[in-house]
């Protein structure tokens, strides 16, 4: 059982707590962009006024912050975000747009079709309707509804480690300075916040070990969405075709990252230290696919523990 901290931790400008959620990104190369968008990203990377990566999580929080205080609340932005996470390696300049517009349309269109009541109770019908064609309008008019970042709130779900092998793994706790906005090595090590837990790899291996997971599951007899059999895919497996599905819409140059955020703010720095989440579901599916199933239960039980230990803090808050 990981040892949890409940204590306040205060994002890198000491001005609040950053949300207790995990982010899973796709970075995409210049050239993936067309030309004006390529050539507007190119001058935002090189640009210092834009943040730097220790404190980009927490200007994206800030900015939304700025949005629900507001009076009325600002539900969808005016116009795009025109930020964006950025990385270097082996000399190319990669990106991952924020979104937020996007971001905030497709949080509000989930919200309607899950909570219809929560929906007209947030907001005055006005509003929500505003918000709707808004919406609609976007779709009639983008060429391109691609979300490069998913999020999840007080959890890592266990189909976002699928993609990652336990060597892509980076810790941070505590460095002394903020190193830039990512290192040009081969192992991808992210420039990190001053504490941050994650993992980055390469498109072409993220798509692989995805559909390798998937091969291994359907062989184990693991129902998948979309299978003949008309059963319902495991919530795991189904997340897994999910994101499968996510990764084939972009550049097969792209990264992807996974970054715990927030979350680490519940651990303390000897959980974080423990977790090998991605080592665990990596050998879990491993073990179900070469049918040893007390290991495969062994490490599914280990690594949900760990999360539904976090995302119990949710209904204490």
């Amino acid at each position: 059982m990981c040892r949890i901290c409940i204590a306040a931790v205060t994002s890198c400008h000491d001005a609040f707590v950053l949300p207790y959620a995990a982010y899973l990104r796709v970075y995409e190369t210049l050239s993936a962009f067309p030309g004006p968008d390529a050539r507007r990203w190119a001058a935002y990377a090189a640009s210092t006024a834009r943040p730097r990566r220790r404190a980009a999580l927490a200007a994206e929080h800030a900015d939304a912050l700025r949005r629900l205080i507001a009076a009325p609340p600002v539900m969808v932005p005016e116009c795009e975000s025109g930020h964006a996470y950025v990385r270097w390696a082996e000399g190319a300049t990669y990106i991952c747009p924020w979104q937020t517009r996007l971001r905030s349309w497709l949080g509000l269109s989930r919200l309607r079709a899950t909570d219809p009541q929560l929906w007209s109770a947030a907001f005055t019908a006005g509003a929500a309707d505003a918000a709707v064609s808004g919406f609609a309008s976007c779709q009639d008019q983008a060429a391109s509804l691609r979300l490069h970042i998913q999020v999840r709130t007080w959890s890592v779900p266990l189909a976002w480690f699928v993609p990652f092998a336990p060597a892509e793994r980076w810790l941070t706790l505590g460095a002394a300075s903020d190193p830039g906005d990512g290192a040009a090595s081969p192992a991808l090590a992210a420039a990190a916040p001053t504490r941050t837990l994650g993992y980055a790899t390469t498109m072409a291996r993220a798509r692989g070990r995805v559909q390798r997971a998937l091969d291994g599951l359907r062989c184990a007899g693991v129902p998948l969405p979309a299978t003949r059999t008309g059963d319902a895919a495991p919530r795991v497996a189904a997340e897994l075709a999910q994101i499968g599905c996510w990764l084939e819409e972009f550049d097969p140059d792209a990264l992807v990252e996974l970054d715990y955020g927030g979350l680490v703010n519940l651990l303390d720095d000897a959980a974080l230290r423990a977790d090998q989440s991605a080592a665990e579901v990596s050998a879990a599916i491993s073990a179900l696919t070469s049918g040893e199933l007390e290991m495969a239960a062994a490490m599914y039980r280990r690594v949900t523990g760990r999360w539904a230990a976090l995302a119990a803090l949710e209904q204490a808050s």
